[in-house]
């Protein structure tokens, strides 16, 4: 099925490894021309040139933490005019209310919330000025099953679901479109960071720790980073303007819920 966005621009943050660099990839194999950025230079450069060998994609790399407003700005005065951004942040640790003081809640809002928000306001106007924009947000299974453990998570994503809903009633008369893509227990450094934690927890080798966290989803098996690209890919296409202010789970069965 050909998409319809060769030769759009897109921006895809954090997006050096995991699920921001499965979603880079994707747009890049769609003929899209992609920004991606990253902290750490070697492994931007690396991951721009994987993609380009996997894709034949042009990639620009730009070395900014989006956490600061001069991160933001560098990310966005390098793609001025995007077609499409897809919001992607590390997600803060797991712990317990008593872990979290005010540094960490407002550590969290800032890279779950605030860094997301700000983007989209960097590009919302011209995509609706040019009457074409697909904004995809990377939050979090957890938006829709919060556990509490991940409160850290779940508030900031949240905060950016419900911001993003408001604005997509808005935005979508001029066929711009803001949907979220809600993971859960994908093959990425994120997993492999709770297989250690429960490791350590319990006493178990890696393999087990990793077949506990597949076997928490009805599908039994963690997801692959190429099928939440693909999904990315499917809400920026130019086929998907009539939906938009959703969240959808990518969660091999796991949420339990009817809506």
């Amino acid at each position: 099925m050909d998409l319809g966005i060769n030769g759009r621009k897109a921006i895809v943050c954090a997006s050096t490894q995991g699920l921001g660099f499965a979603c880079a990839q994707a747009l890049a194999n769609e003929g899209c021309e992609v920004w991606i950025n990253g902290r750490n230079a070697a492994r931007l450069a690396s991951a721009a040139e994987q993609i380009r060998r996997a894709t034949n994609g042009v990639v620009h790399t730009v070395q900014a933490d989006i956490n600061t407003e001069p991160g933001r700005e560098a990310l966005l005065s390098a793609c001025a005019t995007p077609d499409i951004l897809v919001n992607n942040n590390a997600g803060p640790p797991p712990g317990q209310l008593g872990d979290w003081d005010h540094a960490a809640w407002m550590s969290a809002l800032e890279s779950n919330l605030i860094a997301g928000v700000m983007m989209i306001r960097g590009v919302l106007p011209g995509m609706r000025a040019r009457r074409f924009g697909r904004i995809v947000n990377i939050t979090s299974a957890t938006v829709k099953t919060p556990r509490g453990a991940l409160g850290l998570s779940t508030a900031a994503c949240a905060g950016l679901t419900a911001v993003s809903k408001a604005l997509a009633r808005d935005a979508v008369v001029d066929n711009v479109t803001i949907n979220n893509l809600l993971p859960e227990r994908f093959d990425t450094a994120r997993q492999e960071f709770m297989a250690r934690r429960l490791m350590a927890e319990h006493g178990i080798s890696r393999e087990q720790a990793r077949q506990q966290l597949a076997d928490a989803l009805p599908a039994r098996r963690l997801g692959r980073p190429e099928e939440f690209g693909a999904a990315c890919a499917f809400l920026c296409a130019a086929h998907s303007g009539f939906m938009t202010g959703q969240n959808l789970q990518l969660d091999g069965g796991a949420y339990t819920g009817l809506i």
